[in-house]
């Protein structure tokens, strides 16, 4: 009996090893893997984002070996929930210890760089900020938060300068540049900032059109549905000012040639695309951001 015993034992721990080795084996999706990080899909997204977490399994898919090395970070959870908590305008005035319209000031002057937005009832554009930056400047640039602002800043002011679209679109193109290594992917990535008639002209072959729009990355997570909201929203993703475009439209010429030149890059027409578009897929563009809410191609 105990023989018996023993070996109905032995082939339990086999199966329940087995079943633990497939788990490993079989990659997550976004919603369990922010599950088990104790994070929100927001906040899971903003670290996939800022490369605190690598899709390593594929396209949006995330291994458990890469779940076990967040998790095993030192001061896990508290340390990535702080490198990901954001916070509005007003909220970061509070840290700062300064007043709402000094934060709003520095921003436009392009001190401080938002890292998502959201649109409120009011079609306002609401920025959003890393709370760890803000703590950050607080330390290094302690007369600008609490001195006079530079008189050059005073001007721009004046004149109505606001750089937080234009640097929030130079930092997530950064973002996504620095976790794309696929030729056209990086091409695409540059021209989704650009207005299609802007587009056209860089790009008039309409094949290569067609690819990059094929290849373009997703809008960011949060980004609102609603027809009103959306439309305020969508006038974030793309250069505004003739500057900004013509340097984003030199930067897509570069990308192009070396996508056009890499032996290996996809071409139009290539049946990857397709599957280089569900990247994307469990991204609910819908989804709604908790709180309110430059880097350069070169």
């Amino acid at each position: 009996m105990n023989a018996l015993r023993a070996a109905d034992g032995m082939r339990a721990a086999k199966v329940r090893g087995a079943v633990t080795v497939r788990r490993a084996a079989v990659p997550l999706g976004a919603n369990r893997a922010a599950e088990e990080l104790g994070l929100r899909r927001a906040e899971f997204e903003l670290a996939v984002e800022l490369g605190l977490v690598r899709s390593d399994a594929g396209p949006r898919r995330w291994s458990r070996a890469e779940i076990d090395r967040v998790r095993g970070g030192a001061g896990f959870p508290e340390a990535l929930y702080e490198r990901v908590r954001t916070v509005n305008t007003g909220a970061g005035a509070g840290l700062l210890g300064i007043g709402t319209e000094r934060l709003r000031a520095l921003t436009r002057c392009g001190y401080l760089t938002p890292v998502g937005y959201r649109v409120n009832r009011y079609r306002m554009v609401v920025w959003l900020y890393l709370a760890q930056e803000l703590r950050e400047f607080r330390v290094r640039e302690r007369g600008l938060a609490v001195g006079p602002l530079p008189a050059r800043d005073r001007q721009r002011l004046a004149a109505g300068a606001d750089v937080r679209a234009r640097n929030w679109r130079g930092r997530r193109t950064g973002l996504l540049l620095a976790r794309t290594a696929d030729p056209w992917e990086r091409a695409a990535v540059v021209a989704a900032l650009l207005e299609p008639p802007d587009l056209a002209r860089v790009v008039p072959d309409e094949a290569e059109r067609a690819l990059l729009t094929a290849l373009a990355p997703p809008r960011p997570y949060g980004h609102p549905c609603v027809p009103a909201a959306a439309e305020v929203a969508d006038r974030l993703l793309r250069a505004r000012e003739p500057d900004e475009t013509i340097w984003y439209s030199a930067s897509l010429g570069m990308a192009l040639a070396e996508a056009r030149s890499a032996a290996s890059g996809s071409r139009p027409g290539d049946a990857s695309v397709e599957d280089d578009r569900r990247e994307g897929a469990d991204i609910d563009p819908c989804a709604v951001l908790a709180g309110e809410t430059a880097v350069l191609v070169q």
